[in-house]
């Protein structure tokens, strides 16, 4: 039990949660934060571990780190600590509980496996690399080409001297059935040989490739006994591997599954009887190049990677509600600002969405369908985040529809977005270059990617500076999804997230972020159409 870490805070005065939190969507409760605190004080005295992450060096990628509030079987309140991956290349350290599995303990099956797989790298890259079997294998295309050449030659003489038969009325089926015969002969000839040759390259080929083949079944039967080593617990005292928890994901088993703050975290608590109170992540050290993550702002536990083990592990106890699925479900009515027998504009409200989503009906378009039954085909020209107010066009028909989309494809349309930065931006205006792809470990999070990323510009200019907060005023050439919070949030962009931004800074009452005006040429009239919708902010 030497993991469990006594508060130094006063906790006296501090209500206990009645439930955990939801992981995947919360504010970590008061009691998290002050363990958060209190391992944040010991991290600061741990240099190994601040130059790992960049804290005093200019290499380092920073880290999350968690904590879990417990009571032990005394019923007194203390916290566990834990870090995600490995740190300083291993898995166990004297302040944080052990990971689920430790796959760097030299004594078990995964690193001799790595260490049989590294070696059989060694062999097959060394026999690739040899200089005869590269000679050989030069030599043997380069004849295989040249016999190829000679025969596609031996051919057009024989057309030629067939076409000239012909056009002398000189058509002899005898000649044709000779040529034909030399030419299989000759062919054969060429094989026979080159056949040495390729006997030789075939034998060091199939050398390698009985190699590469032991080493792809080795690492397959590897990942399985790791998947199958890989043992959650939950409250219940029942323990599923990955195999189990992922059988009804329709996704591959995602690397680095379990290796997180929060699964190695429960799976202590539930391994030492502890229960469960209060869970928070945080982020300690320099940002990464793709991700937007802030040196010690806290975040939910992923998606991708966590959801599926989280859903067994917390299965028997008190889980409070998705929030976002409570606030979505309290608007009924549309705030139409814009109005004609061919299209409408509605002044979309934060907090709802713009088309139904997987757990939610509620949703502009669910609203256009309910008010307008009459109406066909698609209906929400483009979309606004979730958390995004402002003007949003609804098509009334599938032509008007295809028309304004046309219009975004050829950047014809112009926006204009106004935003709150929580900081003092000091350039005046710019433009922001940053190709996005959506994060498949965390949903709808979106990460900066050079190579699979789709292209996305933003231009800005700042409008004002007040109380440490700039309001400045977006114009988006491209439309991807969260756009203008990554461009705001990311190191390269902004470096300064939208208020309100949970995804990508810090919660708040509402994002800041509002769609004030849009301006397109409309489909029937041709006229220019202007709208707008005041800023509430």
């Amino acid at each position: 039990m030497s993991k469990l870490h006594s508060f130094t805070s006063d906790i006296s005065h501090i209500k206990l949660p009645d439930e955990i939190a939801y992981p995947h969507n919360y504010f970590p409760h008061k009691i998290a934060q002050i363990a958060s605190e209190e391992l944040q004080v010991y991290l600061k005295t741990q240099k190994a571990i601040n130059h790992m992450v960049g804290l005093n060096s200019i290499a380092g990628i920073g880290k999350m780190f968690g904590v879990l509030v417990v009571k032990d079987t005394s019923d007194e309140l203390m916290y566990l600590a834990a870090f995600s991956g490995k740190i300083l290349n291993s898995n166990l350290h004297t302040y944080f509980v052990p990971p689920v599995f430790d796959n760097l303990d030299p004594n078990n099956f995964y690193v001799k496996a790595e260490a049989k797989l590294n070696k059989l790298t060694k062999e097959i890259n060394k026999l690739c690399k040899d200089k005869e079997y590269l000679n050989i294998k030069l030599d043997f295309e380069n004849k295989k080409k040249l016999n190829k050449k000679i025969l596609e030659q031996e051919k057009i003489k024989i057309k030629e001297r067939r076409k000239l038969r012909k056009k002398e009325n000189k058509v002899d089926n005898q000649k044709n059935l000779n040529e034909e015969f030399f030419l299989r002969e000759y062919e054969i000839y060429l094989n026979q040989k080159l056949k040495p040759l390729e006997l030789n390259y075939v034998a060091l080929n199939d050398k390698i490739n009985r190699l590469i083949e032991k080493r792809s079944k080795l690492s397959v039967d590897t990942q399985r006994k790791l998947f199958e080593s890989y043992l959650f617990l939950n409250s219940n005292n029942r323990s599923l591997n990955l195999f189990d928890i992922y059988k009804n994901n329709t996704k591959n088993i995602p690397s680095g599954a379990g290796e997180c703050c929060a699964p190695k975290l429960f799976q202590y608590a539930f391994l030492n009887k502890l229960k469960p109170i209060a869970l928070a992540e945080f982020w300690w050290g320099n940002p990464l190049s793709s991700s937007v993550r802030k040196h010690k702002q806290y975040y939910p536990a992923c998606k991708g990677k966590c959801r599926p083990i989280l859903n067994h592990m917390l299965k028997y106890l008190p889980i409070a509600p998705n929030p976002l699925l409570k606030s979505l479900n309290q608007i009924q009515t549309l705030n139409i600002i814009y109005e004609d027998e061919y299209l409408m504009a509605i002044n979309k409200p934060e907090k709802i969405l713009s088309v139904e989503g997987k757990e939610v009906k509620n949703s502009i378009e669910h609203l256009v369908k309910k008010n307008y039954p009459n109406l066909s085909g698609p209906l929400i020209v483009h979309r606004l985040d979730m958390s995004t107010s402002g003007v949003l066009l609804i098509a009334k028909s599938k032509q008007i529809h295809k028309h304004l989309q046309q219009q975004f494809v050829q950047k014809k349309i112009y926006k204009k977005y106004v935003a709150l930065l929580d900081g003092i931006l000091k350039k005046d205006r710019g433009l922001i270059d940053l190709p996005l792809r959506v994060d498949i470990d965390d949903r709808p999070r979106q990460t900066i990617c050079y190579r699979y990323g789709k292209k996305a510009l933003t231009k800005w200019e700042k409008i004002s500076i007040e109380n440490n907060v700039t309001r400045v005023n977006f114009y988006p050439i491209s439309g991807r999804t969260h756009q203008l919070r990554v461009h705001s949030a990311h190191k390269s962009g902004l470096n300064i997230p939208i208020i309100g931004d949970q995804l990508y800074g810090k919660r708040n009452k509402r994002l800041y972020l509002h769609a004030e005006e849009i301006m397109f040429i409309h489909p029937i009239s041709k006229e220019k159409i202007k709208i707008i919708a005041p800023v509430p902010f």
